[in-house]
């Protein structure tokens, strides 16, 4: 009797070890990118050409208006590019000439996340710094003065101050100086520039928001040497974890897709029992038991095993108080009996289900057959016909302790009898 109850220990725990590697992946780490990357870009405030002026026309000192729209990409923490546009608008300084014009770009920048390269995190993650340069095309267009657009290629560099006020927005202000190459006309649009070679020169000084896009928590602009090091530390940790063998057969955590497999039962090299017939049983552990008894009739003595250990109430399906949703861990009750199923297609089951003592009796009835009806559900989902399963409400297991916190989550249970 006492062999008998061992094989039929190391049965169900070889039928659990198979449950779980259905719903077990492989547990070699899959390192993700730790930080987003794109943002988007927009900020507004005012401008002031510097020169190419026509003589007597001028600007406000600090005219309104100039907008810029750009989204940038980091390569890493410290070094990035962008592209954006810009536009500004130029009008007379009140007592002077009138004139309007319009200038509008386009630029390509590189951005060198100063912050991060003077590791400002290390006394504070709120404040960063961008410096920003690159080069593009613009035109001035009016409809007085000349009437018309004059085009022109630009150099452009420039300052961003940024505050953190989320991990996925922040507070920017900029500085940015443009330089005009082959500018035919003035600003102001009513006279020629000197040479046409590097005359215009245009200021903007601006506030806007920067929004961080991606999935990860973090975006590259906050991302310090501390972060890096942290995730360092967590790959060789995650990789010294790995490497240890929690089952001792001979195949490290990180590569064992059933890291919990039964003692000195021969495993593949991904650590999974060998089962070739596929019947949930590890083919070492199938024969020893074979051959400790005598087969009878069609059926071996894994299987009379088997439904002695269903029938004696040796698998259960547990359940969270209140609940009709089987736990996770015991979802290996149900691998138990469908397997059973499969391998003798002329049984049937009872589906039991069953409910503690706390709350209303017939309540409690319901809630048992409903968790009776969800097991069979997984059981039909599983590949069982419907037919083949009989759902049976028991309500209220009271044999226990009613006052006992762990006793009643033993008896909130669907148990089995197969016939």
């Amino acid at each position: 009797m006492k062999k008998k109850l061992v094989s039929a220990s190391l049965l169900l725990l070889s039928f659990a070890a198979g449950a779980q590697n259905m719903a077990t992946t492989s547990t070699k780490p899959n390192v993700e990118q730790e930080y987003n990357k794109w943002s988007i870009e927009l900020n507004g405030g005012v401008n002031k050409p510097t020169r190419a002026m026509t003589p007597g026309y001028t600007t406000e000192s600090l005219n309104f208006f100039h907008g810029d729209l750009g989204v940038r990409y980091m390569f890493n923490p410290k070094f990035g590019l962008k592209l954006d546009v810009g536009y500004d608008q130029f009008k007379e300084k009140k007592d002077t000439p009138d004139f309007e014009s319009r200038y509008v770009r386009a630029s390509l920048q590189g951005v060198i996340n100063v912050g991060r390269a003077l590791n400002f995190e290390t006394w504070t993650n709120t404040i960063g710094l961008l410096a920003h340069g690159g080069f593009g095309v613009s035109q001035i267009s009016t409809e007085t003065g000349f009437g018309g657009q004059d085009y022109m290629a630009h150099g452009i560099a420039g300052l961003t101050g940024q505050i953190r006020l989320s991990d996925r927005v922040a507070l920017t202000g900029d500085l940015t100086g443009i330089i005009n190459g082959r500018q035919n006309w003035n600003f102001d649009g009513m006279g020629n520039t000197t040479t046409g070679s590097f005359d215009g020169i245009l200021l903007n000084a601006s506030v806007g928001l920067t929004f961080y896009l991606g999935k990860n928590q973090k975006h590259a602009d906050w991302v310090g040497e501390e972060d890096r090091i942290g995730e360092l530390e967590k790959r060789v940790d995650l990789i010294e974890t790995g490497l240890i063998d929690s089952d001792k057969d001979g195949v490290a955590d990180l590569y064992d897709l059933e890291p919990n497999s039964i003692a000195g039962v021969a495993v593949n090299t991904k650590g999974q029992s060998i089962d070739n017939n596929q019947n949930g049983v590890p083919d070492e552990l199938e024969s020893y038991l074979d051959k400790t008894y005598e087969k009878k009739g069609a059926g071996t003595a894994t299987n009379n095993t088997v439904e002695e250990l269903i029938n004696g109430g040796y698998v259960n399906v547990y359940f969270d108080f209140n609940s009709s949703k089987p736990t996770n861990a015991s979802l290996s009750g149900v691998d138990f009996l469908v397997k059973y199923l499969k391998n003798n297609p002329g049984k049937s089951a009872d589906i039991i289900g069953y409910a503690d003592e706390i709350g209303n009796s017939n309540y409690n009835v319901e809630l048992s057959r409903k968790r009776a009806e969800a097991v069979k559900k997984v059981a039909v989902n599983a590949g069982i016909d419907a037919s083949r399963l009989n759902v049976i409400a028991n309500g209220e297991d009271t044999s226990v302790n009613k006052n006992s916190k762990e006793a009643r989550q033993i008896v909130r249970r669907v148990t089995f009898q197969v016939k």
